[in-house]
């Protein structure tokens, strides 16, 4: 935990766009962008700032370990069935979630998000991240499982969101620790995978023949090899559906209602594609919102401050990086924290300016260079695009819906997690109303 803690700890107190506060806390700085080469404590750590397009050539020698060891023990995937499927999965997630695929996805998702967020009411006071949540949640389950297929009324939904956070929270933790030391973690999971097996028999007795019918839990049971696991998959679907996008969500939004002129800009932007903000279920198309690319650059922004402070990839045959032989079976780990907080890549790191992505060829689905929050080479995050879809599409809703004031200042990033975006430390209290 300490380690972790320190890994994190903001390098200097940072300001947001022109010139907002972001509220961090001060702290030392550990690097810029390095590789630390884990396991063996007699090869020199490589604390040195490296090329990080070396990141790339990692897949070549690269076992999926970290996401081996999420599935292994997050959601009790044995070692032969991981890597059975694996290949085969990621290759189905990354085609079903594709660019070209994105469009099968917006229509339905607009028209949850608003049913959801019709549940927020006309007006009313909140924790920002909750209500984010609230939304968030229920829109994107229904969009990638199936419409009733997983708990998201308001009736029945209560006890599955007190499992499912408990879940996510101690996530990381128990990738490393024994569960009879995360009783509750322990018991939240058994709960979930018994919800689980009702959820894969519906699925599966629901499951249409016509291809474009299907939704991706449809498609992850007919692409899994040993049937008996699909409610571990498919809890683990969920989790990598959720455990980033709602944060993320949640500081996009924090970034730009604290900055003036980036609020005015994209409610200006709103205005220009669907006129005089506050109309009731609003229509978005995948069109629509290639025409509101700033809201975009918003998203990508927010996931650069908020990244993960550890990637971890294995070594599976030795690798020479500069005067570094690196030998097999040693971790090796990339800070996603570090890297984007580089002023050789991003200049005036600390602020958060959505005007850098405009070097970015998004067109063709290109980062900007040195961003590696969705991992490195071949095998970055295969859902990658429709998050940031998602959250565009969130944001447009939201903001257009309804106005804010803000009731506390912007709250820290927390610094007791290594991996996944980071979470806020308080809670950040808002008054909202629909707009007139």
């Amino acid at each position: 935990m300490q380690q972790a803690e320190q890994l994190l700890r903001p390098a200097v107190k940072g300001q947001n766009g022109s010139g907002c506060p972001l509220g961090s806390s001060p702290g030392t700085s550990y690097g810029q962008g390095c590789f630390v080469s884990a396991e063996k404590p007699g090869l020199p750590s490589l604390h040195q700032e490296l090329d990080p397009l070396v990141w790339s050539c990692i897949s070549v020698w690269e076992s999926s370990s970290g996401v081996y060891r999420a599935s292994q023990k997050q959601v009790s995937v044995p070692a032969e069935a991981f890597y059975q499927n694996h290949g085969n999965l990621y290759s189905m997630m990354k085609g079903k979630m594709g660019p070209s695929n994105l469009h099968m996805f917006t229509g339905t998702l607009c028209k949850e998000l608003h049913e959801h967020m019709a549940h927020l009411g006309t007006g009313g006071t909140g924790d920002l991240n909750e209500l984010v949540r609230h939304v968030m949640y229920p829109a994107v389950v229904n969009t990638l499982f199936g419409k009733g297929i997983c708990p998201t009324s308001q009736s029945e939904i209560k006890e599955f969101e007190e499992h499912f956070q408990k879940y996510d929270e101690d996530f990381e933790y128990a990738s490393q620790m024994p569960e009879c030391f995360l009783r509750n973690w322990s018991k939240s999971k058994k709960w979930l995978l018994n919800l689980f097996e009702k959820v894969v028999s519906d699925a599966e007795r629901t499951n249409p023949s016509e291809t474009t019918s299907k939704t991706l839990l449809h498609h992850l049971l007919d692409n899994l090899q040993g049937k008996h696991l699909a409610p571990n998959y498919g809890l683990l679907m969920l989790w990598a559906s959720q455990a980033n996008a709602v944060p993320i969500a949640f500081w996009t939004l924090v970034f730009i209602l604290s900055c003036p002129s980036i609020y005015k800009k994209i409610m200006e932007d709103l205005a220009s594609v669907f006129g005089k903000a506050g109309k009731d279920q609003l229509e978005v198309s995948e069109e629509d919102l290639k025409k509101l690319p700033f809201i975009k650059w918003c998203t990508l922004e927010a996931i650069r401050l908020r990244s993960p402070g550890a990637i971890t990839k294995k070594v599976v045959n030795p690798i020479r990086i500069q005067n570094f032989t690196i030998p097999a079976g040693d971790m090796l780990m990339l800070s996603p924290y570090w890297l984007h907080r580089n002023p050789k890549y991003f200049p005036d790191p600390e602020m958060f300016k959505p005007d850098r992505w405009k070097e970015a060829n998004l067109e063709k689905n290109a980062f900007l260079d040195s961003f590696v929050a969705f991992g490195g080479g071949k095998h970055q995050c295969p859902g990658r695009w429709f998050a940031i879809m998602e959250i565009q599409l969130f944001v447009v809703l939201f903001l257009y819906k309804y106005e804010f004031v803000l009731l506390d200042a912007v709250p820290k990033e927390s610094p007791l997690h290594l991996v996944g975006t980071q979470q806020p430390m308080a809670p950040f209290w808002v008054q909202y109303k629909c707009r007139e």
